[in-house]
């Protein structure tokens, strides 16, 4: 007989700021001399080898095997080849977060706006750019980078992911509050935005399946200054994943804020 899904439960006192991803590393500086984007035709057989004959079949496998996995809505990206997106989605998952989007878009390749720690790790830290991992600017010059990379990225009509929550929440079934910071990009590229929404759903073994939903497009208001349009399709954006949230109805980790003097 199958056991059912056992739940743990973890303590929180910040909604925006605490990490609790079980990964433990110490991110490197990403600096001036960071290459964003390589031209070699060596790097071009690289991203294809690493991010369609190796990820893509283990991405699937993982998916299937651990959690059952289902999109709904697939087919809102569906004919979006020719066509250059933003999605946003909330961060649930290690591993898992950065295999989604790839089923998201597909065919379309996927470059994901990562912290640091991605491109920080002893092996996988030399693949992961490979893979479409986009590292946050660590200085100003790193950051002109990093913002012709997702322009050119947008021209090749690829799909640029964020994880507005920025730090992982292993099965959260809740969207936490996050800023309209990362809506700049959407905004100032006059780009749509799509968002999926990762949740934890009963199987009838009683353990988690993991269901993603889509929605969109969201569109920028052009007739809107940057500021208010940032803050309108953050909006958007952050009250569609909560209603798609209520879909989860099993908590494999229940999340309790500490009280303040407890």
């Amino acid at each position: 007989m199958n056991k059912k899904q056992e739940q743990t439960t973890i303590y929180y006192t910040d909604l925006l700021n605490e990490e609790f991803s079980s990964a433990k590393i110490t991110p490197k500086k990403i600096g001036d001399d960071y290459k964003y984007i390589h031209q070699g035709i060596w790097k071009k057989f690289t991203h294809i080898f690493w991010y369609r004959i190796v990820m893509t079949p283990i991405a699937f496998i993982y998916l299937k095997l651990k959690f059952h996995h289902k999109i709904v809505n697939r087919q809102l990206l569906k004919g979006k080849k020719k066509e250059a997106y933003f999605l946003f989605g909330n961060h649930t998952q290690a591993l898992a977060d950065a295999y989604i989007p790839t089923f998201l878009a597909s065919p379309k390749d996927c470059y994901c706006i990562v912290h640091p720690n991605n491109v920080s790790m002893p092996v996988m830290g030399r693949i992961t750019p490979s893979l479409g991992a986009l590292p946050l600017p660590g200085t100003f010059k790193a950051t002109k980078n990093f913002l012709i990379a997702i322009k050119e990225r947008i021209k090749e009509n690829k799909a640029i992911v964020i994880y507005p929550e920025a730090h992982i929440w292993p099965y959260c079934t809740f969207i936490r509050p996050f800023p309209s910071n990362s809506f700049h990009y959407p905004v100032s590229m006059n780009k749509p935005v799509y968002c999926f929404t990762n949740t934890y759903q009963k199987r009838k073994n009683g353990k988690a399946k993991l269901v993603t939903y889509i929605d969109g497009p969201f569109y920028p208001d052009s007739n809107l200054d940057n500021v208010d349009a940032k803050e309108m399709l953050r909006n958007e954006v952050y009250e569609t994943m909560c209603k798609e949230a209520l879909h989860s109805n099993i908590e494999v980790i229940h999340y309790v804020r500490k009280k303040e003097n407890g």
